[in-house]
């Protein structure tokens, strides 16, 4: 399993190791349409070791069940590689990433 979810009273924080891309939407997805849409979700990259374009989508997908614009959504601990796409792709406009 490449995604595990822990429950913070509001705050549902998805983790992902190995490979984030198209291989994982179906747990992707999972990992979060349980939860209200107005909660706070943060998704730890500690273990990504990879993302491609299809990640990117589906971090798109949980903005916009988590209100677009009024989404609360952080994405945690990207090693620099991961930070670069999301930089390049202007996800910092979207997200908070730290």
């Amino acid at each position: 399993m490449n995604i595990s979810t822990n429950t913070d009273g509001k705050k549902q924080i998805i983790k992902i190791a190995g490979r984030f891309d198209f291989s994982v939407q179906g747990e992707f997805r999972s990992a979060y349409e349980h939860v209200p849409a107005n909660s706070q979700f943060v998704i730890d990259f500690t273990k990504v070791e990879y993302m491609d374009s299809s990640a990117l989508g589906m971090l798109l997908l949980l903005r916009d069940y988590a209100g677009g614009n009024s989404a609360n959504i952080e994405l945690i601990n990207c090693r620099p590689e991961i930070g670069n796409i999301l930089e390049i792709s202007n996800f910092h406009k979207l997200f908070t990433i730290k």
